[in-house]
């Protein structure tokens, strides 16, 4: 906010933050090679510090830049945090007025046709149960089953699991993955019975008691449109296929389609792209599958090596993949050792041969082994603390990157009882947790 004084006092502007305007940036000729993409399916595949989200914010202004209106442009993520930078940088390199977000996350997306749908239908808008409802829910119908007042009798070996959170939380996960990957009840216990899994049988019959008790697919509450967070996806799908004209409208809103961190996407995910773009459509997906690091949550890094296979142009031929070549964050030792590491790995190769900017220091790396997580733990705080204490390295200049959450709560300790401000992000963390 600012103000200026005038003879009848103050006088204050709201200054909208974020949206600064900002000149184009400067690109290398592989990222001005996606920007001068003329149409149809296209991948790119960015490594570490390749200036994706640059990429993908510099081809989305220069469509607008051409004419394109920027209703009909969408820029789907993975994260709200991820959508919420990409809304901003697109803002202000456009410098105009927007009314949709362009950016959005694929659930927020797929709530949005949920609620297109139902006002084209004259139905009340949609409501999304949040994760402490069905937490709730999950809790009480456990705390009956643990009672033997339930509808599924656990298997003995389970039995002092079933009021945990940690129980609570796997189970909720696991019909959280059915649903987005459309198996149901019936589906999943006769994959229990026939991989020997009793405990899958179990959950089957859970999910259809929750289904009845939660409206798992919005029936049963006397509230319609109840949708629970992993349906979301597959309910626009489903909305999407059975409504030619919403198809058609929505793919008017997406003449161009931008995905950030594909390698992160779900089948359902993928199919509602195949929907929206349809056979040769303008769409580019930006991800690097060496970074996939959401397998947990559903996600099949297998799919950005089938995407030249699954969107073709409409003459029938594969979508063309293209690499950005230039690493802004890493020197040439760096990027050698990561190279030689990622050489070991399955699938496309090209996206990990970068080449460092000019005069950038070249890096260091060590590797030391430890015989437990308490000495580990012991040794990044010497080195945390002898940085900032010998070298005058502030703190908030040092970060520890952890393969797990779950190793972030002992590391934690640790560091605190040795004297180390530790801070873990927000993103670490569930929303509920928040």
């Amino acid at each position: 906010m600012a103000h200026r004084g005038t003879d009848a006092g103050p006088v204050y502007r709201l200054v909208p933050s974020g949206s600064v305007p900002t000149t184009p940036s400067r690109l290398d000729p592989t990222q001005q090679a996606v920007v001068d993409h003329p149409g149809g399916p296209l991948l790119v595949l960015a490594g570490p510090g390749t200036g994706k989200t640059t990429t993908i914010v510099e081809a989305v202004a220069a469509r607008i830049d051409a004419g394109v209106d920027p209703e009909q442009v969408l820029v789907l993520t993975f994260s709200r945090k991820a959508a919420a930078e990409l809304r901003s940088r697109i803002t202000g390199r456009v410098a105009r007025t927007i009314r949709e977000p362009l950016a959005r996350t694929f659930h927020s997306y797929a709530y949005g046709v949920l609620r297109r749908a139902a006002l084209l239908r004259g139905d009340a808008p949609p409501r999304l149960l949040t994760t402490a409802e069905q937490d709730a829910v999950v809790a009480e119908l456990l705390r009956g089953d643990a009672e033997e007042e339930g509808a599924v009798r656990w298997p003995a070996g389970l039995a002092p699991a079933l009021t945990t959170a940690g129980f609570r939380t796997e189970l909720r996960e696991l019909l959280m993955r059915a649903t987005e990957r459309g198996v149901g009840a019936a589906q999943l216990a006769a994959w229990g019975r026939e991989s020997g899994r009793e405990h899958w049988v179990h959950a089957a019959a859970f999910q259809e008691q929750y289904e009845g008790v939660t409206a798992f697919s919005t029936a049963g509450r006397g509230d319609a449109s109840g949708y629970d967070p992993a349906e979301l996806v597959r309910a626009a799908i489903a909305e999407l296929d059975g409504d030619p004209e919403l198809l058609r409208q929505e793919r008017e809103r997406a003449r161009w389609l931008f995905v950030d961190e594909y390698q992160d996407t779900d089948p359902a995910q993928v199919e509602l792209l195949e929907l929206l773009a349809g056979r040769g459509g303008n769409l580019v997906a930006v991800g690097d599958p060496d970074q996939a690091i959401y397998a947990f949550r559903g996600a099949e890094p297998r799919g950005i090596v089938e995407f030249p296979e699954r969107f073709l142009h409409t003459d029938g031929r594969r979508a063309r993949r293209v690499s950005l070549g230039v690493c802004r964050r890493s020197g040439a030792e760096l990027l050698r050792i990561s190279r030689k590491v990622a050489d070991g790995l399955p699938g496309p190769w090209e996206h990990r041969r970068l080449s460092p900017v000019e005069d950038t220091e070249p890096g260091a790396a060590e590797v030391h082994v430890f015989g437990s997580a308490a000495v580990e733990a012991a040794y990044l705080a010497d080195v945390l603390r002898r940085a900032h204490l010998l070298e005058g390295l502030p703190w908030s200049e040092m970060a520890v990157v952890v393969r797990t959450a779950g190793a972030l709560g002992p590391l934690r300790r640790a560091l605190a009882s040795a004297g180390v401000p530790v801070a873990v992000s927000a993103d670490d963390l569930p929303l509920a947790a928040q």
